[in-house]
């Protein structure tokens, strides 16, 4: 088919131009034309006439020009026969008049481009008018519920769908065709249609190309600047319109490989100018997001399109264009709420927005794309004027978007907001700490021991000094950044190190009240403890233990408050004059900030922290015990040495307060950690170490107790239970394990136990050959003590299972006139059994271990004084439930038996039966005792023990279990070790029982 002749265009034109002149000559103000006219004349351009389709956008190549001609046709038959469109065809004659854009064309595509853009012109214009001459009634007060009335400007749903319509063809025919390859979505990318539209429209008629593409842009945004119609032309069409005037205002017009032939017909420099300005204007004029997420588009990033949607991929976007979209966007990301703007435009494609629903959670799990916005925000762009510059304008922003209360994309901007902070602290520590985290953290620096609280003078009480608001978002931002974030970086460590005190003691705030702050609190604390490196974790408990006074903490002149919406207040303190409340408050505040320390630890073991802390106690008391108790005396009072006194008196109190302390960590510790504190093998090495050395201090010191021997005794055990195969053993461990090697060996020259003295050399050589060679001490100890681990939860059911043997066991001990001795009751206490890794200092002695360790004292003194009421109580302990006084019993005996004392060796016999018995106890320190009592009642009555022995040991087998057999062994091979060393008795008499054993 034959494009329209010259001749019609010309003859329509003529006709314009003359109706147009006759208005211009009829005086008084223009009227409005009804929409409704406006509306249909644009039907009438997009109807599909005479095809057989029932919308031109599916039309085919020959029969999309036949029915663009035939609808130019048919309206301007219209115009020329209807006498009810006579005003809208004065209306369209004016507004030709004035189009000096409007010029004559062979080509359909623009002559029906143009006519669609005259027609809009028209509504708009009919529209400003409408508007101008509406006067709403006022509002009845009897019918305040009635709508308000519409606007007659105000287009119907089918009326904008129309004029969509006709703003599609105008884009679609008079701005897409014209883009350079690579500028925008090209038109084959979008529909079937575009395709067909690029074969339609002749490039070679006039107007040309850029000239087209000039006065669609402008003409559009000259329509837009009607606010309905604005709308209708930015939301679906500004990323084309941008694209063209991008290419208008900016694109080179000649190409570097050809200086001397122009690209195309070149605007003039006042066209390009007035181009750039518009897009500046719509710039900042359109929603920002849109901008920025077209703006990415045009930069070459991928259109948002549907998954079933066949798309071809489109030319790489131009340098120029690349450059120009990228220092656009950083113009937005500069100005005020840009980074909101460029991380909504971003991740809204994703599904988040007003129209999220389902996709915004798909989108929240897309942390790359997260991420990648996060990459983009953290770099500094060459606009900027300086790094600082962009951190001084960006952090506070980035802040934020921690606080975007927006359910559908606070998940998503939370995690921007996060991996940018994170990664602009890693990059630049100093800017992001001066930035990002000092602004972050001010409320608790506030009302921290190191800020400038005014006095109580200027501040009365109760004065706010952190807001609820302001310190229940300073918390769950900082829970976000650390926790959520998950990322120890050294600068977030570092900043938030000082305020860790703060932090603990509004978590003890919130254990004892109801607080949304509690969760946060917690989750904040585990967090440092964990990452933080080790001595830097060891050091932060020791001050939320009160162990350390120079770490920051809460203002004296501040509390905590519960706020009126239920979270927390920081306010000035009131004034306490009564001493005694004072002094009261700080124990108890004491005392429950250890036991939520350790409630704290307890959900941390898995990482060590819990263990290393107990053995950092242990230590801090051995270095207790190690200073010298008898200070050196201050100088001769005088009135110069009045104030060093004062001080000196201070500093003793305040060590024996922290000595105080310490005991109660430990003992806090004990009770609730004892038997899941360590998780590594080398922590069980740093335990058993820092009691070697607190028993060799003690030897030192001669400050040796029962509780004490008990400790190491128990300490030992666990070694053994480890090198016996308690725990799978690899090489590294023996490694760790050689540490204990230089303190056995001391233990086993200077301990006077000789039980102590043989295990710690038996446990030095297992280490030593790796478990290459290993003694049945060793191996007693470790059965005993993975027995009594077994065994642990039901040591009351074994403290039932002895009481019944109380009635045979007690006939061995009573006295010599028949007499039954003094009820269980008076003799014994009953009390929980101690946890092998409890120090002395937390276990404490009963006053029956107290007696009896006094007893043994005053036996190696002058072993005649021991009355016959103490040996008969000693002999009664012997079978005491508790295991401490036990053992403590049988070294009184094995005591007295050494020292030769008048009781013991009168009643050999009996003793001999009592350390039989207690040989067949399950404890390693009790039936360990019993053999050293039995060898050394042996060295003194060789003749009358051996016999028994061997007896008990060959018959063994049939009538005891094997560790029953073992046991007598083991005391046979102790008394064969003396009687050789001491020739007592002859070869034969050697050799026989040598080889019983």
């Amino acid at each position: 088919m034959a494009p329209t002749s010259g001749r019609d265009v010309g003859r329509r034109r003529g006709c314009w131009e003359r109706n147009a002149a006759a208005v211009m000559a009829v005086p008084g103000p223009p009227e409005p034309v009804a929409l409704e006219r406006i509306v249909g004349a644009l039907k009438l351009l997009l109807s599909p006439g005479g095809s057989d389709s029932s919308s031109l956008q599916i039309a085919k190549h020959d029969v999309l020009l036949d029915t663009l001609k035939s609808n130019l046709l048919a309206l301007d038959k219209k115009f020329e026969e209807d006498s009810q469109w006579t005003e809208l065809k004065i209306l369209r004659e004016e507004i030709t008049s004035r189009a000096e854009w409007l010029q004559n064309s062979l080509d359909v595509t623009w002559s029906f481009t143009s006519q669609l853009l005259v027609l809009l012109l028209c509504l708009k214009q009919s529209m400003v008018l409408l508007a101008a001459h509406f006067h709403p009634p006022k509002p009845n007060p009897r019918t305040a519920e009635a709508a308000p009335v519409l606007s007659p400007d105000t287009l119907s749903i089918s009326q904008q769908k129309t004029v969509q319509s006709a703003l599609q063809f105008v884009v679609t025919l008079g701005i897409c065709p014209f883009l350079l390859s690579g500028v925008g979505v090209p038109l084959r990318c979008r529909t079937e249609f575009g395709a067909v539209i690029q074969d339609v429209v002749s490039f070679a008629a006039a107007p040309s190309p850029i000239h087209r593409l000039y006065t669609s842009c402008i003409v559009l945004l000259d329509i837009a600047k009607h606010m309905s119609l604005g709308s209708l032309i930015l939301s679906r069409h500004f990323g084309d319109i941008a694209a063209g005037l991008c290419q208008l205002g900016f694109c080179p017009m000649k190409r570097k490989d050809e200086p001397a032939k122009p690209l195309q017909e070149s605007l003039k420099e006042e066209e390009r100018t007035r181009a750039r300005k518009a897009l500046q204007t719509i710039l900042d004029q359109v929603y920002q997001p849109l901008v920025v997420r077209e703006l990415i588009i045009l930069q070459g990033g991928p259109p948002q399109t549907d998954s079933d949607m066949k798309t071809q991929t489109s030319a790489r976007a131009p340098a120029w264009l690349r450059r120009l979209c990228g220092q656009l966007l950083s113009e937005r990301l500069m100005k005020p709420h840009g980074v909101q703007a460029v991380v909504r435009g971003i991740l809204e494609g994703a599904g988040a927005g007003a129209a999220g629903g389902a996709g915004a959670e798909a989108a929240a799990a897309d942390w790359r794309k997260c991420d990648m916005v996060a990459k983009i925000l953290a770099s500094c762009p060459q606009q900027s004027l300086s790094l600082e510059d962009y951190y001084q304008r960006i952090c506070p922003q980035i802040l934020d978007l921690l606080h975007i209360q927006d359910k559908l994309v606070a998940r998503q901007f939370q995690r921007v907001a996060t991996t940018t902070f994170l990664t602009m602290t890693r990059e630049h520590p100093q800017l992001a700490t001066k930035h990002l985290l000092q602004p972050m953290l001010e409320p608790i620096h506030r009302c921290s021991s190191v800020a400038e609280v005014s006095s109580e003078r200027e501040l009365p009480p109760g004065t706010i000094v952190v807001k609820e608001e302001e310190l229940s978002c300073c918390l769950e931002d900082v829970f976000k950044v650390f926790v959520v974030g998950n990322e120890p970086v050294a600068a977030l460590l570092e900043s938030f190190l000082p305020y860790l005190g703060i932090v603990f003691s509004l978590y003890c705030f919130t254990r004892q009240n109801v607080s949304p702050l509690r969760s946060f609190c917690q989750e904040i604390l585990l967090w440092m403890l964990k990452k933080l490196e080790r001595k830097a974790a060891l050091s932060s408990l020791k001050a939320l233990a009160g162990l350390d006074k120079s770490v920051p903490s809460l203002h004296p002149l501040c509390e905590f408050r519960a706020a009126s919406q239920g979270s927390t207040m920081v306010t000035v303190k009131e004034t306490n004059s009564d001493e005694d409340e004072v002094l009261y408050q700080k124990v108890t505040s004491e005392h429950g900030q250890v036991e939520f320390l350790v409630d704290l630890l307890s959900q941390c073991q898995e990482c060590g922290v819990a263990g290393d802390f107990f053995i950092c106690c242990l230590e801090e008391l051995t270095h207790v015990a190690a200073e010298n108790k008898a200070r050196l005396p201050p100088q001769p009072l005088s009135h110069e040495s009045l104030l060093a006194l004062e001080e000196y008196q201070s500093f003793l109190v305040e060590e024996q307060e922290k000595e105080l302390l310490t005991l109660q960590v430990v003992a806090v510790l004990c009770e609730r950690m004892s038997e899941t504190v360590f998780t590594s093998i080398t922590q069980v090495v740093e335990f058993v170490a820092a009691t070697l050395r607190r028993a060799c201090l003690s030897l030192t010191q001669e400050l040796e107790s029962a509780v004490e021997a008990q400790t190491l005794s128990m300490s030992m055990g666990l070694v053994a239970a480890i090198l016996g195969g308690a725990v799978q053993l690899k090489s590294s461990d023996f490694d760790v394990l050689k540490k204990l090697v230089p303190l056995l060996e001391e233990v086993s020259c200077t301990y006077p136990e000789p039980v102590i003295q043989e295990l710690a050399s038996d446990l030095r050589i297992t280490i030593c050959t790796h478990g290459a060679f290993s003694t049945d001490t060793v191996s007693a100890a470790a059965e005993a003590t993975v027995k009594k681990k077994d065994s642990g939860g039901s040591r009351m059911k074994s403290q039932l299972h002895t009481k019944p043997q109380r009635s045979s066991e007690a006939d061995v001990v009573q006295t010599p006139s028949g007499q039954q001795p003094q009820s269980e009751e008076a003799n014994h206490t009953e009390s929980p059994s101690a946890t092998p890794c409890m120090p002395p200092e937390t276990q404490g002695a009963t006053p029956m271990q107290q007696r009896l360790s006094a007893q043994s004292t005053t036996a190696n003194r002058n072993p005649g004084c021991t009355t016959q009421e103490q040996f008969q109580e000693v002999l009664l302990s012997a079978y005491d439930p508790e295991i401490p006084t036990r053992a403590a019993a049988l070294r009184t005996l094995s005591c007295w038996i050494e020292q030769r004392a008048p009781q013991a060796l009168r009643t050999q016999e009996k003793l001999l039966k009592v350390f039989l018995e207690n040989m067949e106890h399950e404890d390693t320190f009790v039936y360990l005792s019993a053999i050293q009592g039995v060898a050394l009642l042996a060295d003194i009555y060789p003749e009358e023990i051996l016999p028994s022995l061997l007896a008990q040991y060959g018959n063994s087998p049939g009538k005891h279990p094997p560790e029953t057999r073992m046991k007598v062994g083991e005391a046979l091979m102790r008394i064969v070790r003396a009687l050789v060393f001491l020739y007592k008795m002859t070869n034969v008499e050697m050799l026989h029982i040598i080889a019983h054993v």
